[in-house]
């Protein structure tokens, strides 16, 4: 089998286009079409960077031999660590991405569920306003549980959506052809975001206390406008916590799959191994 013919089975298994291949080759697509149509090759810089993006070996991709793609894995050698697919790495990204963004509502819902009996609280002590304390605390006791029922409730769904995929956070596994490639590549990709929005989620936590502190400026008998305040403090805290879980996690799922950070192997066969007593010797 030729390079060429090896390229395009590589980039098919992995189901990308010319053009997104191109993407990440940074390339032009003229140029990966003239590599499949064996009109010309990559230098050694590109076929380098080719061998890392599909996880194959640059022997597999040069020499003109006949062999199968599964050819360039090595043989099992006893092994019976689990094998992680390209088809199982994108579910599991494309889950992670999507419990994110649930996770993240979840407990900017928990943070803000005291808004409504503080801020109802605070009315009922306004006679102009015609609230009593027990109605005012009744409603807002039901407003609080209510969404931190709701939370709960996106807490379970999303722990069962990604309950099939708690082996790449628990256990030591194997990468077949081309996941460690695609895993780095959107991992590089997403690296400004990740950057971005744990700027962004730092910055208003830390903002989040302007309105609450501000609130000292204003007289102490008008406790209304300091519970708004106080709420907005509380609001602008569960946007900024809501951005620094939803890219966290995310980004935590890549290092999963590149078993890099807080995930690597090393860290991984470190907690598997025994506990010695700590019991004082001969007591």
């Amino acid at each position: 089998m030729i390079f060429a013919d090896k390229l395009i089975q590589l980039r098919k298994k992995a189901g990308w286009s010319q053009e997104e291949l191109a993407e990440q080759m940074h390339v032009t697509r003229q140029s990966v079409s003239k590599w499949e149509g064996a009109q010309s090759v990559p230098d050694l810089e590109k076929m380098v960077r080719l061998s890392e993006l599909f996880g194959v070996t640059t022997d597999y991709l040069l020499k003109d031999k006949i062999e199968d793609l599964e050819c360039s894995i090595p043989a099992d050698d006893g092994s019976t660590l689990r094998r992680v697919s390209l088809e199982e790495a994108n579910a599991f990204l494309a889950v992670k991405a999507a419990t994110a963004k649930s996770i993240a509502l979840a407990v900017f819902l928990c943070i803000v569920s005291p808004i409504c009996l503080l801020i109802l609280g605070a009315v009922s002590e306004v006679p102009d306003y015609g609230l009593a304390d027990s109605v005012a605390g009744g409603i807002g006791m039901i407003l609080l549980l209510l969404l931190v029922t709701i939370a709960v409730a996106v807490f379970i769904a999303s722990g069962r959506k990604t309950a099939a995929y708690d082996y790449l956070e628990k256990e030591i596994f194997e990468t077949e052809y081309g996941v460690s490639g695609m895993a780095a590549e959107r991992k590089a990709q997403y690296n400004k975001t990740y950057t971005r929005n744990q700027i962004i989620g730092a910055g208003l936590c830390i903002m989040a206390l302007i309105p609450f502190f501000g609130g000292a400026v204003f007289p102490d008998e008008n406790e209304l406008l300091l519970t708004v305040m106080l709420a907005v403090s509380f609001v602008l805290a569960g946007i900024g916590v809501g951005f620094l879980i939803r890219s966290g996690i995310v980004w935590a799922s890549y290092e999963k799959l590149l078993q890099e950070g807080d995930y690597s192997k090393e860290k991984r066969s470190g907690s598997r191994l025994p506990q010695r007593s700590l019991a004082p010797i001969g007591l």
